[in-house]
């Protein structure tokens, strides 16, 4: 990169006027990730398509038609009235993804990079046939949502003799059964066809493949730690340092032999269970409820209730296999070493392996990968180094202890999955509180058992808390159950709450019930209400218990008459990030008080689409069309006023509708927050000489 240096001074300045530029900049620009084209295809002499093409931007997604009620908004097809033309069906889409979104609690279906809808119609007049409508959709990334409307029409000839030429790679592509997202983007007189194909979603949600990779390793090395498998690594590296110069050479093939016949099962899985398969996975009842009933199953296993082996049969073939030696028999060693350590590696790899299913094609073999990479270490080390053996721990209770702890985790970890039918199909099992009192109860037996005051049927009589690791794992243990407790009463435990079902099926909130009945805060919230608010008994709400207005002009008259400035929020119901600002940083007691004090509160709803306007309210907008919805007045107070299109979105204003700082997009600093609401109120005390 080129740098071209001047003063000091003068680049300071420069770099300052820049920022403020851009920064700006970015809050005015109207964001446009979703790019519609129109175009009409005659596929004889009464019947055309009409194809709705949407670009969607790389890191942006825009939702289905077919979503839920109380969902994010779905994309809308409206036609004006026919003339000339008569529909046929409704307007179709390919297949969309579908995953359960955590903050609206409930499957959502949504497209990514490339969409074609189409919708048939049959010609009826001998004249020139014009198609008009507009197509409203949600489109969101991992900072925003837009919630837009554009336009269509399609100029067609009337009724004539017609012979329709269809491209024979639209031919191939109907037929073909490849997981395609999207399909045809162009079709012109040269019969091009552009396609985009997308097996996955770039995002969905799960833990980076980086990070996946070291949490496998991570477990890898807790295998070692188990009785099944710690106390083999002297005998085999005994072995290998009996076959002389040769030994070291066998050692290596021994240890990437683990690797592969590993790395060889997540392959398999992956391949069985491809990137496809992930929606049914993570949203239907019955993969949730088996994986729920395998960890508990895992879990008493590591209890030493059974064991989980492999048949006899197996093991014994290829310990046969092993007499054959060089590096076949090495090879067999490797494949022995991972079928008779299956009573306690089994339940780890199975948590690995769960987790991946479903996912990124890649998983699974990254997965199992880091975890042979883990497990093969040691065996090759100590064979390469023998005299580390004497370093080594001696074998012991404590390696039972190991699995009875993993066993807890597990029966900790299968709560999870059965959480998420539980939240798609409202059963109404795990409400927080019950779910928090699992946890609890688990993670206390377990603190319990580390004192020794709890004993399981492989236990030994280990000498308890002499080993500082397992004073300070009790510690943590026990801290993390204290920690626990105060989500029986509404604690908002962010640290974990992706772990945990909603707060809105909390029975008990004990934050809410003193915010609702407190007779201080109904005064302090009294004081950003000049008069009652439009639309207070409808879906439209503040959170918190904050009080505020839903209606733009309504919140300005207000400001002047409680001489406070304006803080307008462009939220929206199917905006997650909206939700994610007002539980991670609205929460904030700091950030809250100024909300509740300082402010004239107005959220502005871009999305609803049930609420209409007073009918003298109503209007036409520049593109000719009628207003009648609150949602679509709040989306063109954003544009036109503040030049904006994304939420959430957050400016201050005087009671005149005036900017008094530059506005505020998703960001989770709240230090950022706290002073974008104080420069707020600096400027509007400044420029009406309030001191």
């Amino acid at each position: 990169m080129n740098r071209i240096y001047f003063a000091a001074g003068k680049a300071l300045i420069l770099t300052f006027i820049i920022n403020l530029f851009v920064g700006f900049s970015a809050f005015s620009q109207l964001q446009e990730p979703v790019k519609w084209s129109f175009k009409a295809n005659r596929i004889n002499d009464t019947i055309a398509e009409l194809q709705f093409v949407a670009k969607i931007d790389m890191t942006w997604h825009m939702y289905s038609q077919l979503v839920p009620k109380d969902g994010p908004r779905p994309t809308v097809f409206t036609f004006d009235k026919p003339n000339g033309f008569q529909l046929i069906g409704k307007v179709t889409e390919p297949k969309p993804f579908e995953e359960y979104d955590e903050m609206f609690e409930m499957k959502v279906k949504y497209f990514q990079m490339q969409s074609n809808f189409t919708q048939k119609i049959k010609i009826q007049s001998n004249k020139h046939v014009r198609v008009t409508g507009a197509v409203e959709f949600q489109a969101c990334d991992n900072k925003s949502c837009i919630f837009d409307e554009k336009p269509f029409s399609f100029d067609l000839e009337g009724l004539k003799t017609y012979v329709a030429k269809v491209p024979p790679v639209l031919a191939d592509m109907a037929k073909s059964k490849t997981i395609i997202n999207v399909a045809v983007a162009k079709v012109d007189s040269t019969k091009t066809v552009a396609a985009t194909i997308a097996s996955k979603p770039l995002d969905d949600g799960r833990t980076p493949l980086w990070m996946f990779f070291l949490i496998a390793f991570a477990a890898g090395l807790v295998a070692i730690l188990t009785p099944c498998v710690f106390p083999m690594i002297p005998m085999t590296v005994s072995y290998f340092m009996k076959s002389g110069s040769n030994g070291k050479i066998q050692a290596s093939i021994y240890g990437i032999a683990i690797i592969a016949i590993y790395t060889l099962f997540g392959t398999v899985i992956a391949v069985l269970f491809g990137a496809e398969f992930s929606n049914w996975i993570s949203t239907h009842w019955i993969p949730n409820v088996l994986f729920f009933l395998i960890f508990v199953v895992f879990a008493a296993s590591f209890f030493g209730y059974f064991e989980i082996t492999v048949p006899n049969w197996l093991v014994n073939k290829s310990v046969s296999a092993e007499d054959k030696g060089g590096t076949v028999g090495t090879i067999f060693m490797a494949l022995t070493l991972v079928l008779v350590s299956f009573s306690c590696t089994g339940p780890i790899v199975g948590t690995i392996l769960v987790e991946s299913v479903g996912g990124q094609i890649l998983r699974p073999i990254i997965g199992m990968l880091g975890f042979s990479l883990a497990f093969a270490i040691p065996f090759t080390l100590f064979a390469l180094f023998p005299q580390w053996l004497n370093k080594m721990p001696k074998s012991g209770g404590w390696l039972n202890s190991v699995k009875v702890v993993l066993g807890f985790i597990e029966l900790a970890f299968a709560l999870k999955f059965l959480n998420v039918p539980d939240q798609t199909y409202h059963w109404g099992i795990l409400d927080r509180e019950i779910y928090l009192g699992f946890w609890i109860v688990i993670f206390t037996m377990m603190g319990f058992y580390l004192l020794g005051k709890i004993r399981f049927p492989h236990d030994s009589d280990y000498p308890v808390v002499k080993s500082f690791p397992r004073l300070i794992l009790i510690i943590a243990t026990f801290s993390f159950v204290i920690y626990l407790v105060p989500g029986l009463w509404g604690a908002p435990l962010k640290g974990i709450s992706g772990w945990l079902p909603p707060m809105e099926t909390q029975d008990f909130d004990i934050t809410a019930i003193v915010r609702d009945n407190s007779v201080s805060g109904n005064a302090e919230n009294k004081g950003n209400i000049a008069e009652t608010p439009k639309y207070l008994n409808t879906a439209l709400k503040l959170p918190h218990g904050l009080k505020g207005y839903f209606d733009y002009d309504e919140a300005l008259k207000a400001s002047k008459a409680l001489n406070k400035p304006v803080f307008v929020d462009f939220t929206g119901h199917g905006c997650t990030n909206c939700r994610e600002m007002e539980n991670r940083v609205w929460s904030d007691p700091e950030v809250l008080k100024r909300l509740r004090e300082n402010f004239v509160l107005a959220a502005l709803y871009v999305d609803d689409k049930v609420i209409e306007l007073p009918k003298n309210e109503w209007y036409t907008n520049k593109e000719g069309r009628e207003v009648k919805l609150l949602g679509k007045k709040n989306t063109e107070i954003q544009i036109e006023k503040f030049g904006a299109n994304a939420q959430p979105f957050y400016v201050i204003l005087d009671c005149d509708g005036n900017s008094l700082v530059p506005p505020h997009a998703y960001d989770l600093d709240k230090a950022s927050y706290i002073k974008f609401l104080d420069d707020g109120v600096a400027a509007y005390n400044k420029k009406n000489g309030i001191k």
